[in-house]
């Protein structure tokens, strides 16, 4: 039985793109981090900070308190 290899032609074009999908991809990432700085630190700091704010109870302790029992005699 003979074995027959087949060898995938070389493309005569080796240009890959020129680096435009690098360039794409780096100016998605610059992009991503914006957004990143303005709407998600605060978002997440803001979170974190309501957190501690809500765990803590309020206490309501009057100036006042009237003590006075009558007994009726």
């Amino acid at each position: 039985m003979a074995t027959v290899v087949n060898n995938p032609a070389t493309p005569t074009n080796n240009d890959s793109g020129g680096g435009m999908g690098f360039l794409l991809g780096v100016i998605l990432i610059i992009i991503f981090a914006i957004i990143f700085i303005f709407y998600g630190i605060p978002y997440v700091s803001n979170s974190i900070g309501n957190n501690t704010q809500s765990s803590t109870p309020q206490i309501n302790v009057p100036d006042q308190v009237d003590v006075n029992v009558n007994k009726g005699q």
